[in-house]
């Protein structure tokens, strides 16, 4: 019954998260990073403050972990051109022109921050060079010649 419990828990606390603040955010890539920034990397813990003060910290990291993990999986299961169009939505939402936004988190390899600790090696690797590849398309475009001209 207690598993029952707080598989029931685990839902409405993913609901939540999910209703009230990803849903407010534009981009699928957006979404990881900001369910990747509550993870503490130093621990593995995953923390959000507002959903402390209404559940249990173990049932907030089980809860964030899983919507790390598939957050992260939808990107990685879209094709090329789309995870393109979702890295410039995400971009186009920060400070900054685009090409020098994806140049710094390329500079930064701030992509391997987005992965969670619990995939397997080899979808780490296609993600990282999967972003990698779209950051340093992006982040070139402010060199190449204008091509309205």
């Amino acid at each position: 019954m207690e598993s029952l419990e707080r598989l029931q828990q685990n839902q409405r606390l993913i609901e939540d998260f999910t209703l009230r603040t990803l849903s407010a955010i534009p981009s699928d890539l957006g979404r990881l990073v900001h369910v990747a920034r509550l993870c503490d990397w130093s621990t593995g813990e995953y923390r959000h403050e507002g959903m402390a003060a209404l559940y249990s910290k173990e049932a907030v990291h089980r809860a964030l972990s899983y919507c790390h993990e598939e957050l992260f999986s939808r990107v990685l299961e879209m094709p090329l051109e789309r995870q393109e169009k979702d890295l410039r939505d995400c971009l186009a939402s920060l400070e900054g022109q685009s090409s020098e936004v994806a140049a710094r988190l390329l500079d930064e390899e701030f992509h391997y921050r987005l992965i969670p600790k619990t995939m397997p090696f080899y979808l780490n690797d296609l993600f990282a060079s999967n972003l990698r590849v779209l950051l340093r398309l992006l982040a070139d475009e402010s060199t190449r010649p204008n091509s309205a001209a």
